[in-house]
């Protein structure tokens, strides 16, 4: 299976807020940006596109010709629960400190780590596969000399969902991913 993970654009959030599940304003550079993963998208042909609810994604979707994607759950951001649109640095307690520490696998209260946002993707990524394990192919007396097109899926998403895709599916490390975040705006294409 081909996986095109694409980024939203960029947000109308000030540096330094967690705006992870909140619905934000896109940046007033949206068309531009728009424009260029469009082109990016050309050459492409999906059996199914699907993407995060969030109107940030929603949006570069429609733009970019997908207007019936399938909004799933599973592709949000992360979840920053009481820390949504607050600046790190307005935020005060030992619950800081040992997110900065392993925020991995802790999560800010009444969100989620990153590990937990991992999970939902590695489950929408198995009921995925389900999905596409029943294609069947005609009937051949041969093996055909070109083999069958491997299905093409688009997921238009966030940045989170596209760290946990290569660490989860292309055998990268967080620190390493970490070290080289995808832009806003990213076309990341995977064989799974």
């Amino acid at each position: 299976m081909r996986l095109v993970l694409i980024r939203h654009t960029s947000v109308a959030v000030p540096r330094g807020v967690c705006y992870g599940q909140t619905d934000v304003p896109l940046a007033a550079s949206f068309a531009e940006e728009a424009a260029t993963v469009k082109e990016g998208l050309a050459d492409y042909t999906f059996d199914r596109v699907y993407c995060s609810p969030l109107s940030r994604c929603v949006r570069l979707a429609e733009y970019c010709g997908y207007p019936d994607a399938v909004r799933d759950d599973r592709l949000k951001e992360i979840c920053f629960g009481d820390w949504e649109m607050r600046a790190y640095d307005d935020i005060q307690g030992p619950e800081l400190q040992r997110w900065f520490d392993d925020y991995i696998n802790v999560a800010p209260p009444g969100g989620e780590s990153v590990i937990d946002q991992q999970r939902r993707f590695l489950d929408f990524i198995r009921d995925l596969r389900h999905d596409f394990s029943g294609i069947t192919y005609p009937a051949m007396d041969r093996v055909p000399s070109t083999p069958p097109e491997t299905p093409a899926i688009a997921l238009f998403t966030h940045g989170g969902i596209l760290i946990n895709a290569l660490v989860a599916l292309a055998g990268r490390t967080f620190q390493d991913v970490y070290a080289d975040i995808p832009p806003y705006g990213s076309i990341i294409d995977l064989r799974i």
